[in-house]
């Protein structure tokens, strides 16, 4: 792969800034701005005319995101954020007074706020706190008891960059009867997920992070025997098998995930996150995850050598393309803002500095990094 080509083609902004914040908003690649341009331009001068070949491409993008994750083109529907699909399968799960969801500490807020409102409910949602800069398997075990229905947990956690072992965690919630939801907003990128290879049963990502996309376009993944026992959320005209060409009112849902797109689309949105995964799958997914997972192993080293500690387990299976930083006596929020003057990008998360790396990140991005972070 000839990277530099790549960063000269599709990322204008590595012309002014090194980036190292795709853990937060990615910048979008020049073939998804262009689509945003294109669908502007067509709505000002046609209006509706040409909606119809707008929503073909819908389809091809649903298999595009399949393809992404080894899943069932009917087992995909588009979502606006990952919260949005938290809250779907949080509030369509077939809940009864008494069941229990387990969870970390550590979890970004939207994964665990929907799942404390359900407390109305008679649901309680159960936590275990992280240990030696990981969330351990056996934690979690021992925290699911015979109320438990649901384990949900990010592939890879926002702040430490910790990534759980899906397959592992798959493994322990069949073994008990317990369905596995997954946050993937920080996994899928950095690292592929294959739903055929790895049960999970529900699984939601926004695109605007990793997967290059803007922000308000997502998928939500819900395994084929869950489709139907899944209660529908958000119910409007294109849930129906007839959508808007019904000739009157015919209340049969869609016998897939379709089912939970309500109503309109975000159509530019969807359009630019179909333009963005067909950078990354024009690249190949295991690619982009050996990478990204590389240019994360060359940040690690040079912030260590800059005289900052990494934070976090030190086993390369627990690595994710986040790395979280700390230094004595240091404000990461202060050094963000030093990093800015100098046009370089990170994130401050949780009390630490937060750096996140694509794939066209190079080595004079590093350096601008490597020498903001020595000289605080």
């Amino acid at each position: 792969m000839d990277w530099e080509q790549l960063r000269r083609n599709e990322f204008p902004i590595a012309e002014r800034f090194a980036y190292f914040d795709h853990a937060a908003v990615s910048p979008l690649p020049r073939r998804a701005g262009d689509m945003l341009r294109t669908w502007a331009d067509e709505q000002e001068r046609f209006g509706v005319v040409h909606w119809p070949n707008w929503g073909r491409k819908l389809e091809s993008i649903r298999r595009d995101a399949a393809r992404l994750i080894n899943a069932d083109i009917d087992e995909i529907a588009f979502i606006n954020n990952t919260t949005h699909g938290i809250g779907l399968v949080a509030e369509g799960f077939p809940w009864q007074p008494g069941d229990t969801v387990v969870s970390a500490e550590e979890e970004y807020p939207s994964n665990l706020y929907p799942w404390l409102n359900l407390e109305s409910r008679g649901v309680v949602l159960r936590t275990v706190p992280s240990r030696e800069g990981r969330i351990w398997l056996r934690d979690l075990a021992a925290a699911i008891d015979r109320t438990t229905r649901l384990v949900t947990i990010s592939h890879v956690e926002f702040a430490s960059g910790f990534r759980n072992d899906l397959d592992d965690l798959a493994d322990l919630c069949h073994a008990r009867g317990v369905a596995l939801f997954v946050d993937a907003i920080q996994g899928l990128g950095p690292h592929v997920i294959d739903v055929q290879r790895t049960p999970i049963d529900f699984l939601a990502a926004d695109g605007h992070k990793w997967l290059l996309g803007p922000e308000g376009a997502g998928i939500l993944f819900v395994r084929r025997p869950w489709i139907e026992r899944l209660r529908p959320i958000g119910v409007g005209w294109h849930s129906v098998v007839g959508s808007f060409n019904a000739s009157g009112i015919d209340f049969r849902l869609k016998p897939n995930a379709q089912r939970w797109e309500g109503g309109s689309p975000n159509m530019p949105g969807l359009q630019a996150f179909g333009a963005s995964l067909s950078l990354l799958l024009e690249i190949g997914p295991e690619t982009v995850s050996r990478r990204i997972l590389e240019q994360a192993e060359r940040v690690r080293a040079a912030a260590e050598a800059a005289g900052w500690q990494v934070y976090g387990s030190d086993r390369p299976e627990d690595r994710s393309g986040i790395v979280a930083l700390e230094r004595a006596g240091v404000d990461p929020h202060q050094v963000v803002q030093s990093l800015r003057t100098r046009g370089v990008v990170v994130a401050c998360r949780r009390g630490r500095l937060r750096v996140s790396p694509h794939v066209y990140n190079n080595g004079d991005d590093l350096e601008r990094l490597a020498d903001g972070l020595r000289d605080v």
